[in-house]
């Protein structure tokens, strides 16, 4: 397929730098689709709620992403803008705000993510009501889910279909649910429905067994990455911190405390951060460094792209989508 005028327009104006960078990198997951790599995308920081699912959805579609790892934010607050999209409150002058201002907003149930605020009662209340009972009823069976597989059940169950306020199609999470699409929430306790599941600990109205943890996601993606490496597995990281840093780990668990010494490293690599990768700073380590922890190979393609991600990677995203 030809390449639309997105990817027409950057190949011929971004050569130079973070923007010739973006190309590079955007070229090279391509090739390590065509060669039948399969690659793992990591989402930090906030970017459902940046809206990546209206084009990262269309990436799972597609089947040009193979596995998600992403923060427990991350994971709910693209089914919080799928249902309360129309109260969400945008914040322009965000940097001018007083801590007078930001009260101001905790009191009307506002809680700001940069420039936009999430609306507590129609976006976290509205989901509650309906998880709750997906958790009680899978403890009352006897059963164990991950965290993202439950928020698949509430998705696919249609319970809230009357209060959906965008499109569906870009919903990220809906899209990864219909195709069953692997993923770790590595620290999803540190979440909102983390937190409202605790509360119900903490009640005595669930156990805390009832959602599998951590450990077990890493388990789980140790089968996943043995299972799938054969034509190799990259890495596309939007951000920094544990999304990132959970699931690089699996490789040099396998080959050094497994003595899996067959286990290939990751095929490809790109990380999208405007934090410096330097000083032990929030992106961690720059690439070539992951070489000396048994994460990357000398021959792995690494890039980094110093910028904004809701700028670099819908564009990244518009490249391999021939858009």
């Amino acid at each position: 397929m030809s390449k639309g005028q997105i990817s027409q327009f950057i190949e011929k104006y971004y050569l130079h730098f973070n923007s010739a960078a973006l190309v590079d990198a955007a070229k090279d997951y391509e090739k390590q689709l065509e060669n039948g790599s399969k690659m793992l995308v990591s989402l930090a920081g906030a970017m459902s709620t940046a809206e990546i699912g209206k084009i990262f959805a269309e990436m799972i579609r597609q089947d040009k992403v193979h596995i998600v790892s992403c923060t427990g934010a991350n994971l709910e607050e693209d089914v919080m803008n799928l249902v309360a999209h129309s109260h969400y409150k945008r914040v322009p002058n965000y940097r001018d705000l007083t801590p007078q201002d930001e009260w101001d907003l905790l009191e009307k149930g506002l809680n700001r993510v940069t420039d936009t605020c999430i609306p507590e009662e129609e976006a976290f209340r509205r989901i509650q009501e309906h998880i709750f009972k997906i958790w009680k009823d899978a403890e009352e069976k006897g059963e164990r889910y991950f965290p993202h597989e439950f928020l698949h059940k509430l998705l696919l169950s249609g319970v809230m279909e009357e209060h959906y306020e965008i499109d569906l199609k870009d919903s990220w999470m809906y899209a990864a649910a219909e195709k069953n699409l692997p993923m770790v929430v590595p620290g999803w306790e540190d979440s909102t429905l983390g937190n409202i599941f605790a509360s119900y600990v903490l009640k005595g109205e669930l156990k805390a067994s009832t959602m599998k943890s951590g450990i077990e996601y890493m388990t789980f993606l140790a089968d996943w990455y043995t299972d799938n490496s054969k034509n190799g597995i990259g890495f596309f990281q939007i951000g920094g911190g544990i999304a990132g840093d959970f699931p690089i780990c699996v490789v040099p668990m396998l080959y050094q405390d497994m003595e899996r010494t067959d286990t290939p490293f990751w095929s490809y690599f790109c990380q999208i951060s405007d934090s410096t990768t330097s000083y032990g700073s929030y992106s961690g380590a720059v690439p070539n460094e992951k070489i000396t922890w048994g994460k990357l190979d000398i021959q792995t393609p690494k890039h980094i792209i110093e910028s904004d991600a809701t700028i670099v990677a819908p564009l990244v995203f518009a490249y391999l989508l021939d858009m």
